[in-house]
């Protein structure tokens, strides 16, 4: 990648010069291809899809439904297998909801998560067994931060019903074997859902060699609009389940004493869609295809590499990760004795204009248990640099310095 021109096409860092974006895991920039492609939709042929016959209407459904096609294939699926949904929050509501209206859940039944789950691929879960007096049961973590898979085989029983797992965790980084994962769940006919919030934006996924039932993944984090995500789920699950929500767009037929709803995905599609940002996604999509995945997951290893490097030579800091470019992804969590994380992140901010998170991450549990006052993470993508990284380090040295 040439990295140059790749910066280029990326408007906020032409308009902030200086900043050094590294806050990905939370939203990713967006190139101007993504943007121009939204603006079309509202400049060109606004106008609802699936709706009317007029040309407007037509142009909008077939380029929303190219849009999901698009989608679909960068992650290996069919198009039949997409459903649209604002995020992985939604996608994991979705399925969680359906199911249980569906009767797949019922009194001493099992979910299987691990201790890292972002609150999206947790509460859900914890609140479905609180209604159907289920049982949430949590799979430790390696000392490395990687998950225990032997803990994982020992929690998996005759008695779950689902296993749901981040690909790769948005806070101690660790990637999962996803595919064996799946396996574990279906030898004990349990279901299997995988949160890939941060894993699509970086790695080559393929939902079919994967083998999960559903697999989720957010457009904000892949250089795409916010408001939009996906979720791919197996035909025939799509076929027995009920809708999620209930309106216009899913339905064969309605009277005043019943409701016919369509079949297939398009039961999971209520009201207008977010058609600007399903453009958007889909240019996202091709972006960084033609970028190439394993290039970019190449580059993150680089920078992920250095950091390390760099952060581990900081006396009074602590890095919470693999510590290993082979098993992570481009995420660090840290924190420095003494330094409370907030005045640590809003320091980087205003010395060398470093954007970094800080607090609990959307991921409490895990956090806390590390530091109650939360921590510090800088993410990479593919716009970032190793001078930036370089910056990262001294600025992180001088900082704990400052600090005394």
């Amino acid at each position: 990648m040439n990295l140059l021109n790749l910066r280029q096409d990326f408007p906020v860092l032409q308009k902030n010069p200086g900043l050094i974006y590294l806050d990905s895991a939370a939203t990713s920039l967006k190139p101007r291809c993504v943007i121009e492609a939204m603006d079309a939709y509202y400049n060109e042929f606004t106008a609802n899809t699936g709706r009317g016959s007029h040309r407007l209407s037509r142009a909008a459904t077939e380029k929303f439904e190219k849009a999901r096609e698009e989608a679909a294939g960068f992650v290996g699926a069919k198009e039949s297998e997409l459903i649209f949904t604002k995020n992985v929050t939604e996608s994991v509501n979705l399925a969680a909801v359906s199911l249980e209206r569906m009767g797949h859940f019922k009194g001493g039944d099992e979910v299987v998560v691990g201790f890292f789950e972002h609150h999206a691929n947790l509460i859900p879960w914890q609140q479905l067994c609180e209604r159907t007096g289920g049982k949430l049961k949590v799979v430790k973590l390696n000392p490395d931060f990687t998950l225990d898979m032997e803990d994982l085989r020992r929690k998996v029983t005759k008695k779950t019903k689902m296993v749901s797992m981040a690909h790769v965790a948005n806070t101690v980084a660790s990637i999962q074997p996803v595919k064996e994962i799946a396996g574990i769940a279906h030898d004990s006919g349990a279901l299997c859902f995988i949160d890939g919030a941060q894993a699509v934006p970086h790695l080559e996924v393929d939902v079919k060699r994967i083998g999960a039932d559903f697999y989720g993944f957010s457009s904000h984090k892949m250089l795409g609009p916010t408001g939009i995500g996906a979720l791919y789920a197996k035909e025939e699950l799509l076929g027995k389940m009920p809708p999620y929500n209930y309106g216009g767009g899913i339905i064969k037929s309605v009277s005043f004493e019943r409701t016919e709803f369509s079949g297939g995905r398009a039961k999971f599609e209520a009201g207008t869609q977010p058609i600007a940002e399903a453009l958007g996604l889909a240019e996202a999509c091709r972006y960084l295809k033609k970028l190439g995945p394993g290039n970019v997951h190449d580059h993150e290893k680089k920078l992920t590499a250095r950091a390390l490097d760099a952060m581990g030579s900081i006396e009074g800091l602590g890095m919470y990760c693999p510590n290993d470019p082979d098993r992570q992804a481009g995420v660090i969590l840290f924190d420095v004795k003494g330094i409370d994380p907030l005045d640590f992140g809003v320091a980087l901010d205003e010395s060398r204009n470093i954007a970094v998170r800080t607090g609990f991450m959307c991921a409490e549990p895990v956090v806390r248990s590390i530091n109650p006052k939360g921590l510090v993470r800088a993410s990479f993508y593919l716009y970032n640099t190793m001078d930036e990284i370089r910056i990262l380090g001294e600025q992180a040295m001088a900082i704990r310095r400052s600090f005394g």
